[in-house]
């Protein structure tokens, strides 16, 4: 089985919120390092994925990864993890799930399949694959590289297309794995934190 190594996502844009998503204090601190605390008792190592121009605004004390590769999005970001290291699988998850915690993640530790490409859960309100929440081992590399030479920037469609090749859990809390990309969706998620 392949070292497990975390990844934060933080390198988005965050358009549709207007502001930016790792930045948002849900828990008392910036998400993208709520989450790669979170990450770090889980992993060997944990790094923060970021544009390259973002670097210098993550505390020292954490480990970024920039993108490698042109085009942004959580695609390039996995693809830029795996061209740092191709050996180890990767827990990946997004900035923009405050919700999510440590036990759903391990749950997915404890479930996962190391000999497909990719452990995942099955998304609360469409039952497609959850790119964003996943692991990914290493013989994904290959495979997401292809999807991308094939013109797809979705990690999702990676996961439908080789089906086959993937576990797909059901969230023992499917709450857990909510995303917030709107102002709409904070709003929802500070009722949802304030009623815990």
């Amino acid at each position: 089985m392949a070292p497990l190594y975390g990844l934060v996502l933080a390198g988005g844009r965050s358009v549709r919120m207007g502001r930016d998503k790792g930045a948002i204090p849900w828990h008392g601190r910036e998400q993208r390092y709520y989450m790669a605390d979170m990450l770090a008792p889980l992993c060997e190592h944990v790094y923060i994925s970021c544009r390259a121009e973002q670097q210098d605004e993550i505390d020292a004390a954490y480990h970024t990864l920039p993108d490698s590769y042109e085009g942004g999005g959580p695609l390039i970001a996995i693809l830029s993890a795996f061209r740092a290291r191709p050996d180890v699988a990767w827990l990946v998850v997004a900035c923009d799930l405050p919700l999510l915690d440590a036990g759903t993640l391990r749950y997915l530790i404890a479930n996962r399949d190391a000999k497909g490409i990719a452990t995942t859960f099955r998304g609360p309100e469409d039952g497609l694959p959850e790119p964003l929440v996943t692991i990914w081992e290493p013989a994904a590399y290959a495979i997401l590289l292809q999807h991308i030479a094939n013109g797809y920037k979705c990690p999702r469609k990676a996961l439908i297309f080789n089906e086959a090749n993937v576990r797909m859990l059901d969230a023992p809390d499917a709450a857990k794995i909510l995303n917030a990309n709107t102002q709409a969706d904070a709003d929802k998620v500070m009722q949802l934190l304030k009623g815990d």
